[in-house]
């Protein structure tokens, strides 16, 4: 009987430090393994396990310090006005203009200087440091 009490028993998930430290210490296992490690799986009626990704990717990016929800002006919370997508398209004179929401999100000063790199299908911009 204490068998079947310990399996009925409903494990309380990971949270925070103790949530991160215990996904180091499965890196090499799936994501959905991950989740029924760290106590994000229930099991139904039916002896079903079923695992709740979304509420453990969500108790991870807390755990990490990340907040999809910000309401900070940086982040685009403020009302009106365009935000930034991170998408940009080559104008009709063949330039890329890429926007002050972005050089401003960097503290990017008028003068700042970049490298270009251009890959197969990619353009990388790596700050030039002063001398």
């Amino acid at each position: 009987m204490s068998n079947k009490i310990a399996k009925n028993a409903k494990k309380t998930p990971l949270e925070g430090e103790e949530l991160l430290l215990k996904i180091q210490d499965l890196r090499d296992k799936s994501r959905e393994d991950k989740a029924k490690a760290c106590g994000y799986s229930t099991v139904t009626k039916d002896g079903v396990e079923r695992v709740n990704l979304m509420r453990f990717l969500n108790a991870l990016m807390e755990a990490q310090g990340i907040d999809l929800d910000s309401q900070d002006e940086t982040e685009g919370g403020r009302r009106g006005g365009r935000t930034a997508s991170y998408r940009i398209a080559v104008q009709s004179n063949g330039n890329l203009l890429i926007g002050s929401a972005y050089t401003k999100r960097l503290a990017v000063e008028p003068g700042t200087e970049f490298e270009i790199i251009l890959g197969k299908r990619y353009i990388k911009l790596t700050q030039v440091d002063s001398i």
